[in-house]
């Protein structure tokens, strides 16, 4: 792990956790020393909650090695992730040098969340560059996004994934890199509503936070956002695209087809035959579920 702020030392702390043994380099030794102290408190926190045993503590902190000598770490790599400042050049500069230091083969990582790193990469096999985009805070979030570089090999996709299987992260594959990937194109498109509705004064933020904890804090868990199309109607979702004249050709095909969701047991997701009421009772029986968590955790009430 290139890089030991935010997203490095929590990620080192993943492997370290998994028994997998963490490089965690730094041009700082004050940056090194602090993120060693956050590893050590955020793994008293997951054994409060059951997440790792008190016990394995010391094992496990003494599994990630802190250093500045990143020729030291790139020579005993067989994966390598920069997680440095968003700025392109840096991020380059540090593939550049891993490029030189790590041996043939080895898969070469970044966690950038925006950036297209690849496009001026300085590298002689460009084939082992990949995405990897941990979510903060990384030893709790379980999601990873992996997506490929323009050249990226099939073979360093299917490493990068069964890698973060072993470490217990539930990774997602993209067909191809686009900005932001996933989650953050979503969630800056819901980030752009909000502060449109708070410059506006159409709401408090508090009423706007309690609004989609009490609704889409239910449902997201449980059904995502595409398969949430499905439980609304894709009939429903057409008639309203037509009513204001935009039109989408994917659900204009599904509305076509009378692949209409949950009703007809195939829309956005193939339901296999199932009924209505089997499909909407599991997913009411989730729901339930999610609901009492969130009472129980009392998240309705803001921090």
């Amino acid at each position: 792990m290139v890089g030991a702020g935010v997203m490095g030392h929590s990620v080192a702390q993943v492997f370290a956790t998994a028994g997998v043994e963490a490089w965690l380099v730094d041009v700082d030794p004050a940056a090194l020393e602090r993120a060693m102290g956050l590893v050590e408190s955020n793994l008293k926190t997951m054994a409060r909650f059951g997440r790792v045993s008190e016990a394995d503590i010391p094992a496990i902190v003494g599994r990630i090695i802190p250093t500045t000598d990143l020729a030291a770490a790139a020579r005993e790599a067989d994966f390598a992730l920069e997680t440095v400042v968003e700025v392109p050049a840096v991020k380059q500069e540090v593939f550049h040098r891993l490029d030189e230091l790590c041996a043939p083969g080895v898969v070469l990582a970044s966690n950038t969340s925006t950036l297209d790193v690849f496009s001026g990469a300085r590298v002689s096999d460009p084939s082992r560059l990949v995405y990897a985009h941990w979510f903060a805070p990384p030893h709790i979030v379980p999601l990873v996004e992996i997506a490929p570089g323009p050249e990226t090999a099939p073979g360093v996709m299917e490493f990068v994934a069964a890698l973060m299987t072993r470490l217990g992260k539930r990774p997602v594959v993209m067909k191809q890199f686009v900005p932001a990937f996933i989650v953050n194109r979503i969630q800056g498109a819901v980030q752009n509503v909000v502060l449109e509705m708070l410059a506006q004064g159409w709401a408090e933020p508090e009423e706007i936070d309690l609004a989609v904890k009490s609704s889409l804090g239910v449902r997201l868990p449980v059904v995502g956002v595409a398969q949430t199309l499905d439980f609304t109607g894709l009939d429903l979702i057409f008639d309203i695209m037509k009513a204001r004249g935009e039109i989408n050709p994917l659900i204009e095909a599904k509305v076509t087809r009378r692949e209409l969701g949950a009703k007809t047991s195939r829309g956005i997701y193939d339901y296999d035959g199932r009924t209505e009421a089997e499909i909407l009772a599991e997913r009411d029986a989730r729901y339930l579920r999610v609901l009492a968590v969130l009472e129980e955790i009392d998240v309705f009430r803001s921090i």
